[in-house]
């Protein structure tokens, strides 16, 4: 039987190339990894869509249980689950996400 919530995540995902389930909305995180990840994502000048879970606790539970990730925010790429606010920022610090932003042709401005 086909999880209805997986379903919803899967057409999010297909939908927009960067997601992010995070706490709040992009304009107002409501915790400070959220905020981070936002950070990054707007340092990057990436257009991006935002899904505040906490506007759905179907979708709360459902992302962490559709890839195995117990907490939030998680980022998205192109349908491939990219890490969570440690992850993500390590990742920018090293150049890694920059690299594979270009990998799956995301566009984005990069910092000088």
């Amino acid at each position: 039987m086909t999880n209805p919530i997986f379903e919803t995540i899967k057409q999010q995902l297909q939908a927009n190339d960067v997601v992010v389930y995070m706490k709040g909305t992009s304009e107002i995180p409501m915790c400070g990894f959220s905020a981070a990840v936002v950070q990054i994502l707007n340092n990057l000048g990436i257009n991006f869509t935002a899904y505040n879970v906490l506007e759905n606790d179907d979708i709360r539970q459902g992302i962490k249980e559709y890839n195995n990730w117990p907490t939030i925010p998680q980022l998205f790429i192109k349908g491939e689950f990219v890490g969570g606010c440690d992850i993500v920022r390590e990742m920018y610090q090293s150049g890694e996400l920059q690299s594979f932003l270009k990998e799956k042709q995301i566009q984005f401005k990069d910092a000088a």
